[in-house]
């Protein structure tokens, strides 16, 4: 395994061996940036010669590259020993997940972690986009390079995490938003008959909401459409139980939601909860109170949205999704959603 200040490349994932340990610089030789690379992502797979070549012209940059989630872990223990002043995450927000996920159970930065920036190199970038990242990887590397050069508090935002806990494990999952529900069949639908088309994400994404219009408003079933929504039920310790069939379920601890704009904050909980029923009529509302900007300040029938700090999700082997990472919720062993220690991130739009 070949190393430089500029880029660290991983063995086979196959074999997933230990990092070996870098030598960390001079203080004023430090890189500002630690930029952590996973080249399978969609975006990267046409722009990372781009952006090795950027790292390879900017000494302040530290590049490590993983083939595999798997070497996160060794990638962010020799990254803390460089003690960069931003760590940037270029991948998808699976990546980013897997990320926060070590970054909050493995220690290595102690309890200074620094700021994560994230690049849109993914199939959704819902993380990025949260963050005023969106457009090109490589102008935004840009962009944050000329950040780290100043004081970066201006641009510094707290974002809380979601802890996910299922089977019993101590060891909880990290991530910012997870489907569940129907949502979480369509995302998988999207991934596995849309995206094999081929097609640019936005239209993707489009043929996908459209499939699952249809499917709800027309009460159609077909191998061609998204499939139903199976029974859930989701409590939140706050108030009774909710039990049905809903078309879309969200958690999140980002400032924007699917159907909306941007969430305010009420401060009853830093996990947001959006349900919407498994009924036309709930659908179209949501639909119409978003594009109002309504969606969150008044009621809306069959729309159920919460601020809590603590969700329970039991199902019939139903499908919910953190982050681009599926699980299963069963009957009896339900998916546990608590916050988690809150993290630095850098959002450019300050």
């Amino acid at each position: 395994m070949s190393k430089s200040q500029s880029q660290v490349k991983d063995a086979p994932a196959a074999k997933s061996p230990p990092a070996t340990p870098a030598v960390c610089p001079a203080p004023f030789n430090r890189p500002r940036i630690a930029l952590l690379s996973n080249p399978r992502s969609t975006g990267n797979i046409a722009k990372l010669s781009r952006i090795r070549s950027y790292c390879a012209d900017h000494p302040d940059i530290f590049h490590y590259e993983v083939e595999h989630v798997d070497q996160i872990g060794n990638a962010l223990r020799t990254i803390a020993r460089v003690r960069p002043k931003m760590l940037v995450i270029n991948g998808g927000d699976g990546t980013v997940q897997a990320s926060l996920t070590e970054i909050h159970n493995g220690g290595h930065f102690g309890d200074s972690p620094p700021p994560v920036a994230v690049l849109p190199s993914g199939k959704t970038n819902l993380i990025a986009l949260d963050l005023g990242v969106h457009g090109d990887p490589i102008a935004a590397l840009e962009r944050l390079v000329e950040l780290a050069q100043g004081d970066l508090a201006d641009h510094i935002v707290a974002r809380e995490l979601i802890a996910l806990r299922s089977d019993g494990s101590d060891r909880p999952v990290i991530g910012m938003f997870l489907g569940g529900a129907g949502l979480a069949d369509t995302m998988l639908y999207c991934r596995n008959k849309i995206y094999p088309l081929g097609l640019p994400n936005g239209i993707s994404h489009v043929l996908t909401a459209c499939a699952l219009f249809f499917r709800v408003l027309f009460g159609m079933r077909a191998s061609f459409l998204p499939p139903k929504a199976s029974p859930l039920q989701v409590s939140t310790g706050a108030a009774q139980a909710l039990t049905g069939r809903f078309t879309l379920l969200v958690v999140t601890t980002l400032e924007k939601l699917l159907l909306s704009s941007e969430i305010q904050s009420s401060g009853k909980g830093p996990l947001k909860l959006l349900m919407i029923e498994e009924r036309p009529a709930s659908l179209l509302r949501a639909l119409f109170a978003s594009l109002g900007g309504t969606l969150g300040r008044d009621p809306v029938r069959g729309v159920h949205l919460q601020e809590t700090s603590e969700i329970n999700i039991e199902g019939d082997s139903s499908n919910v999704i953190l982050d681009g990472e599926m699980f299963r919720a069963e009957t009896g062993k339900p998916i546990r959603l608590r916050p988690a220690q809150p993290l630095s991130f850098v959002r450019l739009a300050a």
